[in-house]
């Protein structure tokens, strides 16, 4: 496995050396990656026929083939930050898997879900405010889904370390049994995003009440 894990490193920093081996390459490589990381960026965000724009608060997740989700994440701020998340210029994600390696990612709007929980969870949402309850959302769907990305840190010492999240004092940790049934609202609707079979002809985005899922490896030429 570390032989041929070494092989495929190989064969990649050759392409990419092929693909930037002169300044017209370079722009190339520079266009073509762009165009595609805007895109995804577009389609996460941008309003359609069948759905408003994605804005405020969200919760989202990267798929793998091969893998399913890899990486769960949230945001206050929708439209800077999913269209960054492709792009990679705050975010980590893009550095190590670019969105031509994407196979899907599914975006919950959960803020449209509150009317569906009960008294006692829209008192918590009003006393502790959207903040937090984005993050005890996120750190429930990452501690039930365990997306391996979520489950490491970097070190100041150039090293990955495992993170135990059943252990976490975060501030979503801590809040997180307070949204237990809209954490289940979104898991319903996450699900159906997750089961969504990609568009068929031109279209690279499916939408259910409440989220939508957009597929980047179908934008590839």
């Amino acid at each position: 496995m570390e032989s041929s894990s070494a092989s495929a490193y190989v064969r990649w920093l050759a392409a990419v050396r092929d693909l930037t081996g002169d300044a017209v390459s370079l722009a190339a490589w520079q266009d073509r990656r762009f165009e595609h990381a805007n895109q995804v960026g577009a389609l996460l965000t941008n309003a359609a026929s069948a759905g408003d724009a994605v804005v405020g608060h969200v919760l989202y997740g990267v798929y793998l083939h091969g893998i399913g989700l890899a990486y769960v994440g949230q945001t206050s701020n929708a439209q800077r930050r999913l269209k960054d998340l492709p792009v990679g210029e705050s975010h980590h994600l893009a550095t190590t898997l670019p969105p031509e390696l994407w196979d899907r990612v599914v975006v919950v709007q959960w803020p449209e879900l509150t009317a569906h929980v009960p008294a006692s969870e829209q008192a918590a949402l009003t006393e502790l405010g959207t903040d937090i309850c984005g993050l005890a959302l996120e750190y429930r769907v990452q501690l039930s889904r365990r997306p391996p990305l979520n489950g490491r840190r970097r070190t100041g010492a150039g090293v990955w370390v495992p993170r135990r999240p059943d252990e976490s004092r975060s501030r979503g940790a801590v809040h997180a049994d307070r949204f237990a049934a809209m954490h289940e609202c979104v898991a319903e609707v996450w699900n159906q995003l997750e089961a969504v079979a990609a568009p068929n002809g031109g279209a690279k985005v499916s939408f259910v009440p409440g989220g939508r899922a957009v597929f980047p490896s179908l934008m590839l030429g």
